[in-house]
């Protein structure tokens, strides 16, 4: 396919020398939707990263081609990467019957969490044309036989073809008829908070232990009361378990959650209405808080990521504490819990301010920074 893949670009996302804005996945899935001359309004692109499967086919004169991308980072870079190369011809959608109604080939990225393909595949048998057919693909690397048998509960045939370039493709055709209900979210109690995952969502509706940990330590039991003028800030919200449980402890505070999926997103909105305090949050699509004004937070509570995509990368937790430092008023205070073995606390001092050790468990640390 002759298309300028090496001029696309991350950004906003973390960009680095072994990092790509593209991978042979993207070029397999092109390839094939090139090769079976489907309208392009007749084709949805679901997690295509950065854009290189949506922009290689407006590039070949596809036009009406509609994608959903999970992350507010990779909306921007498609934005930006479309603009550099004077590309259109393709519009957004959120994962949602306006992105596959009648659309008769869809093509996707592999997640690499089972129950984000679970509801991907649900939604495309369910919204999409019946006589669609789901291209597939991902790094051989990456792929399992559980993703064959989550796409077996949507489709009635689905075939692995030959690996090429390191990548495979997986073709799902015949939808299986679908159940009234779609089958996320989900949603879980955990000892007074409820949360309400769908399955993009980091930990969907379970509560992971690196917040758990963090809520022990805030002792977020809803027996203290917050100044009225505080500005709580949950960067990287996830479900939003920490902001909900702030919101129920501290009934004055202002509340914003923000995360750059929007599954964690839709999540987070469904579990400030299950507490009861969706009045009191502001929920944003956004990266790393860059729609939050600056020294404009009292307090940031921070549980980050350290996987970019499928790498172990801590850029990602880097760029939420330069976020956190921007946001954050002089004084202000930071906690952060971390897994023990990458050390953040010389970064948290570097970036934000002085940084206690508050907590200390084999598998989790959590830190105090105040922003100086």
């Amino acid at each position: 396919m002759d298309f300028p893949y090496s001029r696309l670009r991350r950004w906003p996302d973390v960009e680095a020398d072994n990092l790509q804005a593209h991978d042979a996945t993207d070029l397999l899935l092109g390839e094939r939707a090139l090769s079976l001359g489907i309208d392009g309004h007749e084709i949805a692109v679901i997690g295509d990263e950065y854009g290189a499967i949506t922009l290689a086919l407006t590039s070949a004169g596809f036009d009406g081609v509609r994608v959903h991308q999970d992350l507010a980072s990779g909306r921007r870079a498609l934005a930006r990467n479309a603009e550099e190369l004077g590309l259109a011809g393709f519009s957004s959608h959120e994962l949602d019957a306006t992105l596959l109604d009648g659309a008769r080939l869809v093509l996707l990225q592999l997640p690499k969490a089972l129950a984000e393909l679970e509801e991907s595949a649900d939604a495309v048998a369910r919204w999409a044309a019946p006589d669609v057919v789901l291209v597939a693909g991902g790094r051989v690397k990456h792929m399992t036989i559980a993703q064959n048998e989550v796409l077996e509960r949507s489709f009635v045939e689905v075939q692995a073809q030959r690996a090429e370039r390191k990548s495979r493709l997986v073709i799902a055709s015949e939808p299986r008829p679908v159940s009234s209900e779609p089958p996320f979210p989900l949603t879980a109690q955990h000892e007074g908070l409820t949360l309400v995952g769908h399955g993009g969502a980091f930990a969907g509706a379970k509560l992971d232990i690196g917040t758990r940990v963090l809520l022990d330590v805030l002792g977020l039991d809803g027996g203290e009361e917050s100044n009225s003028g505080t500005t709580v800030v949950d960067l990287g919200c996830g479900t939003g378990a920490l902001a909900a449980s702030y919101a129920l402890a501290h009934h004055e505070a202002r509340v914003i959650a923000t995360d750059r999926s929007a599954a964690a997103v839709a999540s987070a909105r469904a579990t400030m209405a299950a507490n009861g305090v969706g009045d009191r949050v502001t929920v944003m699509h956004d990266d790393a808080g860059s729609e939050i004004a600056d020294a404009s937070a009292d307090v940031v509570l921070l549980n980050p990521p350290f996987h970019l995509g499928s790498s172990v990368h801590t850029g990602a937790a880097t760029r939420l504490f330069e976020a956190a430092a921007r946001i954050l008023r002089p004084g202000g205070e930071l906690f952060t819990v971390f897994n023990s073995s990458l050390g953040y606390r010389a970064e948290l001092t570097r970036l934000v301010g002085a940084t206690e050790q508050l907590e200390r468990t084999p598998k989790f640390t959590v830190t105090r920074s105040i922003r100086r």
